[in-house]
């Protein structure tokens, strides 16, 4: 049996509850009184201590059956953290610009990781999670500031890995002055995709600009990009679908944290159908 289960623990959980997070730090102090800290790893652990007070039957059912399913302490499953589910403001509604993504391989293109930063994202030390469960249908991706067309990438809803569709390049002759620029290139592009304009002379105005393709032959795309006061073409450039060095990549959704259980479960009837489930102490897995 797999070692994580793709369900979520009941969210009904009951005031009584709590919740902690665990950072890897290390702090000496020398006998001198001064303090050295040192950090292990970035990432964020949380924990839930959890109570239901329930019918017996939903007790069984939805606590006591998950964690005899689980094996204890042995297998994982998802949870929705009742303070931190949403890369917006950790309760907000997800935007597509909440989260810078990183390549998961710098030296490969076109797989992220999507991620959670408490802070400045280009700081190394700075505390962050890896959303490895995205609540599916909650994702939304931008590139260079705006929206990235679902066709043209995918995501993992069991390891949170976005991977961006297959890169359609293609070297430009010609771009016309327009409100909406034709674009010479020979291409095998579809109405509705995403481009970005690189490495041209003379219109330079263009380079790094990144629009939607409003219409296309076989040897030309029309792009919603207003190139009137734009400088002539001269020659050169390139067109690329997915993203290239230096455009940000963002993303947003909601998300539920892998978890286990972290000690043995306990509770106590509070009358006779009713149970009230204490001791469900959870912990985030960083590996599920």
């Amino acid at each position: 049996m797999a070692m994580f289960m793709e369900e979520r623990l009941y969210e009904n959980i009951d005031y009584g509850s709590d919740f902690s997070s665990e950072y890897s730090n290390s702090v000496v102090e020398t006998v001198g009184g001064d303090e050295y800290r040192s950090q292990r790893h970035p990432f964020v652990v949380a924990r839930l201590g959890i109570e239901f007070e329930r019918q017996t039957n939903f007790v069984v059912s939805e606590v006591i059956d998950l964690n005899n399913r689980a094996g204890g302490t042995l297998r994982g499953f998802r949870v929705m953290h009742p303070v931190d589910f949403s890369t917006n403001n950790y309760r907000d509604t997800p935007t597509m610009l909440d989260q810078h993504l990183p390549l998961v391989n710098p030296t490969v293109p076109g797989v992220y990781q999507l991620m959670r930063w408490f802070g400045d994202y280009t700081d190394a030390k700075c505390a962050r999670r890896r959303i490895r469960k995205p609540v599916a249908g909650s994702v939304l991706i931008a590139v260079a500031g705006a929206a990235y067309p679902a066709a043209q990438w995918s995501v993992d809803n069991a390891t949170g890995l976005v991977t961006m569709a297959a890169n359609k390049t293609g070297t430009i002759t010609a771009i016309s002055k327009a409100s909406s620029a034709v674009i010479t290139v020979a291409n095998s592009n579809v109405v509705g995709e995403s481009i970005v304009i690189s490495g041209v002379a003379g219109m330079t105005e263009i380079n790094g600009l990144r629009a939607l393709i409003t219409a296309r032959t076989a040897g030309s795309i029309t792009v919603a990009i207003n190139t009137a006061a734009f400088s002539d073409y001269t020659s050169g450039g390139t067109v690329n679908t997915r993203p290239q060095t230096g455009e940000a990549v963002t993303a947003g959704c909601t998300f539920d944290l892998p978890m286990r259980f972290n000690a043995n479960l306990g509770g106590r009837f509070s009358n006779w159908d009713t149970i009230t489930a204490r001791g469900v102490d959870l912990i985030e897995i960083l590996n599920p």
